[in-house]
């Protein structure tokens, strides 16, 4: 079973999503037509994206290296990227059966009014088999405790997606949609915290600035193309070893790359919106049919509207910014790389908080990212031991940890959620076990509460968010 759930994920996400939303929509009754295309809209979508995050990872790890040179840094956590994280995750005992498993802890939680998410994002399901994965080679290879971590993280994931669904929906325009990726999810306590904190300092709350703000009040440069042209240059100036024509090549076409990524990004949403749409109505109505018209979110990918102006120029941002905390912020060891890419799964459920405001947006994600980089710190040699015991056994490349180095990645080991289950089965041992069952049972019963009271509720009309409009331009 290992063995062909490994072989499916092997795949990838542009060959597995086309065949996995195939058969779904034939399964809740799509025409094989619509489903077929629904599919491959959504795998053509991860072609590109795949292309774009290339653009950075291929042409930004070498100057990004050099400048790690240049300034004798001395950071021993190579950043592997989520392919490493992932390859982890199916290719153990806990990854192989973690999809099956997975949906049946959703199906309990809806008959029991623990949820309202049907959790449909398969592909990232991989984050709650990472941390189980993780948790299994910490506590002996203990599939128990694999599978605790790996569920309770699913579970907690769901109730976070009901917190905020109603927000997501309002600011997006996405009727019926829920975000149940644990990475997203676990940026929303310090955007809570955060945002409640600025809103309290005088006047801050008068700096609403947005991505659209920023394109009237500074003209070409609130373009997110050109803030793109601009951060890719700066890097590659820092990167220069000799300044001469070889050099002014190497600024000018990495600020032109950046550019590019800005641009990009947004087109390539268009794709997964136009595939994954048809699904979701679809899925909605067939759930909502089985459960007597009672109200379900459907789970979807942050992949849906990682192409917000806001997201991007925050991102872009944020990647020199985290690049000079990583070297000056003592303890910290891991230099971001291969997972700079993916800054943009940050943000999805934070806008919806800050209301796309950039300055609170930037701050937000800046005080995750400096706890994020001691939480990739200290899951490092865990990371590391389970790679190795991966790589191993499969010889699978994206597992394998460069001699001398331990491993990181942003995504999943900087997270707020997957940090404190990893700590407390390894710190805490069946102490954190209760700990973590009975927190989120608790977080259960709260969710029950409002899903019981809210259908005694009669529906109020889905309001428009100005946050949307990017989705039809």
């Amino acid at each position: 079973m290992e063995a062909v759930f490994s072989y499916i994920i092997s795949l990838g996400a542009s060959v597995m999503m086309p065949i996995l939303f195939t058969i779904i929509g034939l399964c809740i009754g799509l025409k094989f037509g619509k489903a077929l295309q629904s599919g491959l809209y959504v795998g053509v979508g991860f072609v590109g994206l795949g292309i774009v995050t290339a653009l950075l990872t291929t042409n930004f790890n070498g100057p990004l290296k050099n400048i790690s040179d240049i300034y004798e840094l001395q950071l021993g956590i190579f950043d592997m990227g989520w392919p490493a994280a992932a390859a982890v995750a199916y290719n153990t005992a806990v990854g192989a059966l973690i999809i099956p498993i997975c949906l049946g802890v959703n199906f309990l939680m809806v008959l029991t009014k623990t949820t309202r998410t049907v959790n449909i994002d398969l592909w990232n399901y991989w984050h709650f088999a990472f941390i189980g994965a993780v948790v299994y080679f910490v506590q002996g290879e203990s599939l128990g405790w694999g599978y605790f971590a790996a569920i309770v993280c699913y579970m907690f994931t769901l109730v976070m997606a009901d917190l905020t669904a109603e927000k997501f929906q309002q600011h997006y325009d996405l009727e019926g949609i829920s975000i149940p990726q644990p990475f997203c999810q676990s940026f929303v306590p310090f955007a809570l915290a955060i945002n409640w904190l600025l809103d309290k300092i005088p006047g801050f709350s008068k700096l609403d600035i947005d991505a659209e703000g920023l394109k009237k009040k500074f003209g070409v440069l609130g373009e997110p193309l050109i803030l793109g042209v601009i951060v890719g240059g700066l890097i590659g100036a820092l990167s220069v070893k000799e300044w001469n024509l070889d050099a002014a090549k190497i600024i000018l076409s990495l600020g032109v790359i950046m550019g590019a990524v800005m641009e990009l990004i947004p087109r390539i949403t268009k794709l997964f919106i136009d595939g994954l749409m048809p699904i979701s109505q679809k899925t909605k109505e067939v759930v909502e049919k089985k459960f007597n018209g009672k109200k379900v979110h459907i789970g979807m990918s942050p992949a849906l509207v990682i192409g917000h102006p806001t997201t991007l120029v925050v991102s872009l941002l944020l990647i020199p910014t985290v690049l000079f905390l990583a070297v000056i912020l003592p303890g910290n060891q891991f230099l971001p790389l291969a997972s700079l890419a993916g800054m943009f799964y940050l943000f999805p459920l934070v806008l919806p908080i800050t209301k796309n405001n950039v300055v609170k947006t930037f701050i937000i994600g800046l005080m995750a990212l400096i706890f994020g980089l001691y939480f990739v710190t200290d899951m490092s040699s865990d990371f590391t031991a389970a790679a190795n015991s991966v790589y191993a056994a499969t010889q699978d490349a994206a597992a394998h940890v460069p001699d001398g180095f331990l491993a990181g990645a942003l995504d999943f080991c900087s997270s707020l959620f997957g940090w404190v289950i990893f700590r407390s089965c390894k710190s805490l041992d069946y102490i954190g076990m209760g700990l973590l069952s009975g927190f989120t049972v608790v977080m259960m019963f709260i969710n029950r509460r409002r899903i019981v009271a809210d259908e005694k509720t009669p529906p109020l009309p889905l309001p428009c968010s100005e946050g949307s409009n990017y989705l039809q331009e």
